[in-house]
């Protein structure tokens, strides 16, 4: 459920999930769940390209033929680690005054696999909204997967384009606000987290993680069409450099 958000924040950040909050991809982690810790083949070799989101649905529904419980996977997804320094960062953006920054998490994990961290963690209500697949447990104890949405974007999965969010979310809170943000913040790792910052001008910034898919591909961008990607990039390995640079800029 949404909560009230205040029109006067300055800053506006994004955050992706998998391997940026957590050091971990939480739909592989799932499979520690499963009996043996591990899927067979034939169920491995139903997955194409592009159509992810349909191999975890039948990920999901085999957990629950192997008698994997609601309680089986939270806690799975509770011993996720931390990227390091996140959970600093995540310290300093409650530390700081309540017009600073409004936070939202865009994800193609799902919502149960994202709440059941986030609340272990006790950083839940720092979120003001969270953008992912729709993750339910049915009456008969499986967790039912839906996709997000379609779109028609070439470069992402058919169940979620991280850019038409952001586009629309900026949008949408700028109507409401009457008013721009100062700066809008993308922290991300994956290539689905480069569509995104696609979006971003050149007063924002990207914040991917050094040496993962999202930095090569901004380095390539870079390299092969100048002026392209519009943001300041700031690569980090630790999100204590992601404070820092906020530190900076919240004070100027």
């Amino acid at each position: 459920m949404a909560l009230h958000i205040s029109p006067d924040r300055r800053f506006l950040i994004f955050f992706d999930f998998d391997e940026t909050i957590v050091d971990e991809t939480s739909d592989d982690m799932v499979v520690q769940a499963a009996p043996g810790q591990y899927l067979p083949d034939w169920l491995k070799d139903t997955y194409q390209p592009g159509r992810y989101n349909e191999y975890m649905q039948r990920v999901l529904a085999y957990l629950a033929e192997q008698g994997v419980t609601e309680s089986d996977i939270r806690s799975v997804m509770e011993k996720m680690p931390a990227t390091p320094g996140m959970l600093g960062l995540f310290q300093f953006l409650r530390s700081r005054p309540a017009q600073d920054f409004e936070v939202v998490l865009v994800s193609d994990a799902n919502s149960f696999f994202i709440e059941s961290w986030l609340r272990r963690a006790g950083v839940r209500q720092l979120f003001h909204r969270i953008f992912t697949n729709p993750a339910t447990f049915n009456k008969d104890g499986r967790l039912v997967l839906r996709p997000f949405h379609s779109h028609d974007c070439q470069r992402c999965p058919d169940n979620m384009c991280k850019q038409a969010v952001v586009r629309d979310y900026v949008a949408r809170r700028t109507q409401e606000r009457g008013r721009p943000y100062q700066q809008v913040f993308y922290v991300g790792d994956g290539a689905n987290d480069f569509c995104p910052a696609l979006a971003l001008g050149p007063q924002d910034v990207a914040f991917p993680r050094r040496d993962f898919p999202m930095h090569r591909l901004i380095t390539e961008i870079h390299e092969a069409t100048p002026g392209a990607f519009k943001a300041v990039t700031v690569p980090w390995a630790s999100a204590e450099e992601v404070i820092q640079r906020l530190r900076r800029l919240v004070v100027e």
